[in-house]
């Protein structure tokens, strides 16, 4: 498809199409964004930028409730849940603004010899982020400020199903004050994007997407050496060990699973559960997840809004129903109804099956039984991926060593939903390299450069 369009998914009602751009309009963004970078990206000081930031950060406060509604209509996500992933993106910018002077300092180095050297940080130049539909406004948040902190200008192709966020987000840099070319809302088809990553212009590219996405941007980064950042798919773990509560283990097992309606690349996916209190998880799990109310994205007591799309729906279903004719048991939900569909629990999942290793991107849980904390940490690694992690136990010592043991790129202990601007983001094996937010999220695309005075 070449037209960017805004498909309602709780109605399948296409309600505005959206051009690609022509060759000349990439070209002509590429060279703004690069005269940007020579200019601005070179001249302007931490504290100017660190003000336009606190715009951003401002605007989107302000015209909350107008960006909540875009993406409840581009990609279903529930009106609660649209309005929180707006603050965030707020509180993100912000942090950036508030911690410019750590990110662009100076690091001194002790050295044998006479005089001085330091590690100075300085921009690379343009950018390219290709960003995807689950998290419209935090996924870009998140790649955007600490590198338009640094002094990088950005290029962003957004999913094409999010055409009118992608263009609220470039309107709120334009009207913070950042110059002509500092960031720039660009509707790319793949090939153009490939074009874009191969120009001299260009230094690098973050993508937040599938496996897919990833290998084939990352192969074409590769050829022309260029940085490239990869945040992929998850299906992180949720080990549960011991609890004194086991109410609140189940709930936030549920809140884990169901954030974003699944389609989240850092929600709990698996739940392995110890053997003596599988059986009284598995029951309470599952009465919370048959109960998780499905309906209008805008209705306040929803839940779980339709999927992104009717496509995404029906590969969910095609995956269930896979397990299912593999011998998995489904225990409650399974039953699409267009891009809607309910809270799932399937238990029986063998290592022999697709779905022992496939992400499920929706409101689907496989839950595990296993004999204690060696079996536990057997499974939770025994996928392709190694985004994020959930370790629920009372013993602290084991919740030590089961974070040592993990292979992922985030662990939390007996908390869920807990990201926040300061605490980095990212994964290993096929999750993907790199890391986004916090301090770390401003040494990706940063020439850290040696000054050594005699």
């Amino acid at each position: 498809m070449s037209d960017y369009a805004v498909v309602n998914p709780a109605t399948g009602e296409t309600l505005a199409t959206y051009p690609t751009a022509t060759a000349a309009e990439v070209d002509a963004a590429i060279a703004a964004a690069d005269a940007a970078y020579r200019s601005w990206g070179r001249t302007s000081s931490p504290a100017e930028r660190a003000e336009l930031l606190r715009a951003v950060a401002r605007l989107h406060r302000e015209r909350r409730d107008e960006l909540a509604a875009i993406i409840v209509r581009e990609m279903g996500k529930p009106l609660a849940a649209a309005e929180g992933e707006v603050d965030f993106a707020a509180d993100i910018t912000e942090y950036y603004a508030d911690h410019i002077d750590k990110i662009t300092a100076d690091v001194p180095l002790d050295i044998d010899g006479d005089g001085t050297a330091v590690i100075r940080k300085a921009p690379l130049g343009v950018l390219l982020g290709i960003m995807p539909w689950n998290f419209p406004y935090y996924q870009v948040a998140r790649f955007a400020a600490p590198n338009l902190a640094l002094g990088n200008t950005i290029l962003l192709k957004h999913a094409p199903q999010c055409p009118e966020s992608a263009a609220a987000i470039a309107q709120m840099y334009a009207d913070a004050g950042f110059p002509e070319g500092a960031y720039a809302d660009v509707r790319l088809t793949n090939d153009q994007a490939a074009a874009v990553i191969a120009d001299r212009r260009v230094q690098g590219v973050s993508v937040t997407g599938s496996e897919r996405a990833g290998a084939a941007v990352a192969e074409i980064a590769g050829r022309h050496l260029k940085k490239v950042a990869l945040e992929l798919g998850g299906s992180d773990p949720f080990i549960l060990l011991s609890t004194d509560d086991l109410d609140a283990a189940v709930q936030a097992a549920v809140d884990a699973r169901l954030d974003n309606t699944g389609q989240s690349c850092n929600a709990a996916k698996r739940f392995i559960v110890g053997d003596d209190l599988y059986d009284a998880f598995l029951e309470k799990f599952t009465a919370a997840m048959a109960a998780a109310s499905v309906g209008d994205p805008f209705a306040e007591d929803t839940v779980l809004g339709p999927l992104s799309s009717l496509a995404a729906a029906e590969r969910l279903a095609a995956q269930v129903d896979a397990a299912v004719a593999a011998g998995a048991t489904l225990v409650t939900g399974g039953t699409r109804d267009g891009a809607f569909y309910p809270g799932t629990v399937l238990t029986g999942v063998t290592p022999e099956m697709d779905a022992y290793r496939e992400e499920f991107f929706g409101p689907v849980g496989v839950v595990y039984r296993v004999s204690g904390e060696e079996e536990a940490i057997e499974v939770a690694n025994a996928t392709p991926f190694g985004l994020g992690s959930y370790v629920f136990t009372t013993d602290a010592e084991q919740a030590e060593r089961i974070a040592d043991k993990i292979e992922a790129g985030m662990v939390y202990v007996n908390v869920v939903l807990a990201d926040e601007p300061a605490l980095p983001f990212g994964g290993v094996k096929r999750s993907g390299t790199g890391r986004e937010m916090g301090l770390l999220a401003a040494d990706e695309f940063v020439n850290k450069k040696l000054i050594r005075v005699a």
